[in-house]
Parts: C-alpha cells; structure tokens; sequence
C-alpha cells in the first residue's frame, strides 16, 4: 500500500504520517533524508528524532537513490520528505541541477514494489504567486511533478491542513 500525505511547512504531516506508520504492520522503518545544513538543519533533524524516539521505528538515513536502500520486503515503512530527496538530487555540491523529477518518482515507486507499506510524506510548493529565481521556479516544478505522480499511483493520499488530515483519495 502506498499512502501519500501532503502539507504546508509546519501543518502536521509528519506527525500524522508517524500515526499512519503506527498503524501499519512491523517491522516499521523510518527513512530519513534531510541533509543537515548549519545549526537549525541539526536542529530539526534534532527534534524529528526525538519526536519519534521509542515508536520502534527503524531509522534508515539516506539522503539520495532511494531506491538502493536494502529493506525487508515485509517492512512498513516511512519516508521523510520528498522535498529534501527532490533538493538533494537536484542541487549537488558542485551547484548543478538535474532534471530528476522521473528518477525521484521511479525511485519512490521502486521503493513501494520492495515493501509491505509505504507512507510518503510531502510538500505543498505550489501555493501562492510569489516570483522566484530560476533554480527556486525549477525546483517547484519537479516537486509538482513528482507529487502528481507519487498521488496517481498512491492507494490513499491525504493533505495535512493545521493539524486536520483530509483524505483525497
């Protein structure tokens, strides 16, 4: 089963995700993929761990291929976010950019054919009509492109709007 959830920064999706993954047959794993930058980057990854400290979840830290990650095939599995795996595929140290909106999205659906369970959590980009440089503009494309794919196959998808899940589909 793939479930995705989707939500603005801060709307609870994490938290709702982690009560879906509770819900799911273990062995339970967390795969986390946010490349830490500077002091608040430590800090988030900081507070998401201590969040999830004693649920049983299995941490899996990968920040890029997904779909390389070894996993049992019965596992139920979280993965933490879409918007840091698109970013990190996207931006590499050397400052290029890649088009990886069909490898992210062929990763993830790589990753549900491995395992029992998969919950996907996401970020809303497109709202709002701000401009944005070239890199910003391109990243937002990706993302939608990836969410439109990852909903299309999802077997449930849900938007976190202020700590109230809305099921979609």
């Amino acid at each position: 089963m793939l479930i995705l959830i989707i939500g603005g920064a801060a709307s609870g999706k994490s938290a709702y995700a982690e009560e879906r993954l509770l819900e799911l047959p273990e062995p339970r794993c967390y795969i986390a993929t946010m490349r830490p930058y500077g002091e608040e980057g430590l800090a988030r990854i900081a507070r998401h761990r201590e969040l999830r400290a004693g649920k049983g979840f299995a941490t899996i830290e990968c920040e890029t291929d997904v779909a390389d990650i070894e996993i049992s095939a019965n596992a139920s599995a979280l993965l933490e976010d879409i918007g840091n795996l698109v970013a990190n595929e996207m931006f590499t140290e050397d400052g290029c950019m890649h088009d990886v909106a069909g490898k992210v999205a062929g990763d993830m659906l790589s990753l549900t054919a491995c395992v029992a369970n998969l919950v996907i959590v996401t970020n809303e980009v497109g709202a709002g009509a701000e401009a944005h440089d070239e890199s910003t503009c391109s990243y937002i494309e990706v993302m939608g492109a990836v969410n439109a794919r990852l909903a299309a196959e999802a077997d449930e998808v849900y938007e976190v709007i202020v700590g109230i899940p809305v099921k979609l589909k």
